[in-house]
C-alpha cells in the first residue's frame, strides 16, 4: 500500500510516556499550530490509547505509534496490532527504539506489516554498524542515536551524525535520517539538520524544559532557519 511522502527537513516530537490524556493532546495542538505556521511535515508520537483523540485535535500532524508488533487479527493477546493503530488514526511507527528493542526476526515481521498497510516505519540504530544492518531491511526512516545519550541533554557528536547519516544512504538511499540525540534546543535542531540529515526532533528536550512551547517555538525557526540555509548549499 502507497505511503506517504515527507517533504524535508521534517521533525517529530516523541513525548514516550511523559504525557498522556489531555497533556499530550494539549502539546500536540500547539505543534500542530507550528506545522501550519512554518509549513512542515511533523510526526507526533502518542501512547497508543491516545492516538485517536491526538489524530482528531491535531490534522496536521502525522501520528506515529510508539512501537507496533507483526501480528494480525486473530490471537495475539496483549500486542499491538498494526491494524489497530491504523484504525485510531496513525500513519507511523516507531520500531526497535532502545527503550523498546526488537529481534532481528520481530523487527522485520512488523516493517513487513507495516507495509502491507502503507504505515510508515521509523526504526532506531545505536551505532554506525546497527544503522548499516538496518539499512538493509529498507525501513523509511532512521533514527540513529547513541543509546548512551538518550535523555542526557548531550548531542551526538558531529563524526557520528556524518558517520551514521552516510551509512544508512549508502545502504538505502531512500531511507531519511533523523539525528535526534539529546535534543534539546534550536542550535542542536539546526547542527543536526546542516549535518546532512533529513530531520532531528525530541523528547525529554521539549517535554521537561520549563516551557516546552517556547522551547518548540525556537526548534522550529531553527528548523527553518536551516531548511532556508540547506536550499543555499544546492
Amino acid at each position: 500500500m502507497e505511503k506517504r511522502k515527507l517533504r524535508v527537513p521534517f521533525f517529530v516530537v516523541n513525548p514516550k510516556s511523559y504525557l498522556y490524556g489531555e497533556q499530550v493532546v494539549e502539546l500536540a495542538k500547539y505543534t500542530d499550530a507550528l506545522a501550519v505556521k512554518y509549513d512542515f511535515d511533523v510526526l507526533f508520537t502518542a501512547q497508543h490509547v491516545d492516538i485517536a483523540a491526538v489524530k482528531a485535535a491535531a490534522p496536521h500532524l502525522i501520528v506515529t505509534a510508539q512501537h507496533m508488533d507483526g501480528h494480525k487479527p486473530g490471537a495475539g493477546m496483549g500486542h499491538i496490532l498494526p491494524e489497530g493503530i491504523k484504525a485510531a488514526g496513525a500513519e507511523a511507527t516507531f520500531l526497535n527504539h532502545a527503550e523498546h528493542p526488537m529481534t532481528v526476526t520481530a523487527l522485520a515481521k512488523a516493517m513487513a506489516r507495516a507495509d502491507e498497510l502503507g504505515i510508515l516505519t521509523i526504526v532506531c540504530a545505536d551505532t554506525v554498524e546497527e544503522a548499516k544492518a538496518i539499512a538493509k531491511l529498507g525501513p523509511d526512516m532512521m533514527v540513529c542515536e547513541p543509546t548512551s545519550l538518550i535523555g542526557t541533554g548531550k548531542v551526538s557528536g558531529k563524526d557520528y551524525m556524518t558517520a551514521t547519516n552516510e551509512a544508512v544512504k549508502g545502504v538505502s538511499p531512500g531511507t531519511y535520517v533523523l539525528q535526534a540525540a539529546g535534543i534539546h534546543n534550536g542550535q542542536n535542531v539546526y547542527d543536526a539538520i546542516m549535518s546532512g540529515a533529513d530531520a532531528t526532533g525530541g523528547t525529554s528536550g521539549i517535554v521537561c524544559a520549563a516551557d516546552p512551547h517556547a522551547t518548540l517555538d525556537e526548534m522550529f525557526e531553527a528548523l527553518d532557519r536551516a531548511r532556508t540555509d540547506r536550499k543555499k548549499e544546492v
